[in-house]
């Protein structure tokens, strides 16, 4: 399904970016996995046994733009092209009013969420528009819609994640690339059954990245139950 299509994993050794790596894997991509910690990288490399030619691991503060366009540039001169980019670098800062605060939470929450995404996209889609295919996915808190009391700086910093999603939906849409939302509650990464599963997220990723979901664009998807 994805065979030659070369994908961009950041986060790639949390839950989540280890059975979305596996499962592209699976599916024939090759892979471009981001992460802050190279022993952690080279342990999901082992468990990928992946050959040598269908990935690249790289180490990259993704909140700093030269780390981005250093990965970027690993990758292209690896692979000559990129396809899809899986945004999963997470992260929650709350349990606070807006007035009790600190000004450094927001902006730690901003960085993580909205501006590594600004960075991703400011590099990566342009090289998705020249191929004239592609597919990028962020995942959300279903939380943006309906904001509850005390998460005031990660839901600010999630919904600004989802307004760039969405602008570059409408930047891109003439040039076969997509950008979707998938929103959960939770992530149940260990199966108590509250939350959406790694496995119920990567699945509807595939999906997004086949080529039958290429009119679903712009897309704020539930998944929360």
């Amino acid at each position: 399904m994805l065979d030659k299509r070369v994908f961009v994993i950041s986060g790639a050794t949390g839950a989540t970016g280890k059975i979305a790596a596996r499962a592209f894997a699976e599916h024939g991509a090759s892979l471009v996995l981001l992460g802050h910690d190279q022993n952690k990288l080279d342990s999901l490399d082992r468990e990928l046994d992946l050959p040598p030619g269908r990935f690249l691991t790289f180490v990259a503060d993704l909140r700093q733009p030269a780390s981005v366009h250093s990965a970027a540039e690993a990758a292209t001169v690896k692979f000559g092209r990129i396809d899809g980019l899986i945004h999963l670098v997470g992260g929650w800062t709350g349990g606070k009013t807006i007035a009790e605060s600190p000004a450094d939470d927001f902006e730690s929450m901003l960085s993580q969420h909205a501006w590594t995404t600004f960075h991703l996209f400011q590099v990566f889609g342009p090289h998705m528009a020249a191929n004239k295919w592609g597919r990028v996915i962020v995942v959300s808190a279903s939380t943006t819609n309906h904001p509850p009391a005390k998460s005031g700086a990660y839901v600010a910093a999630k919904s600004a994640q989802e307004a760039l999603v969405l602008t570059l939906a409408e930047e891109l849409k003439e040039s076969g690339v997509t950008a979707n939302v998938i929103q959960v509650k939770s992530i149940d990464a260990n199966h108590k059954g509250k939350g959406t599963t790694p496995d119920e997220l990567v699945a509807s990723m595939l999906y997004l990245c086949s080529d039958e979901a290429g009119k679903i664009n712009g897309a704020k998807i539930p998944l929360a139950g």
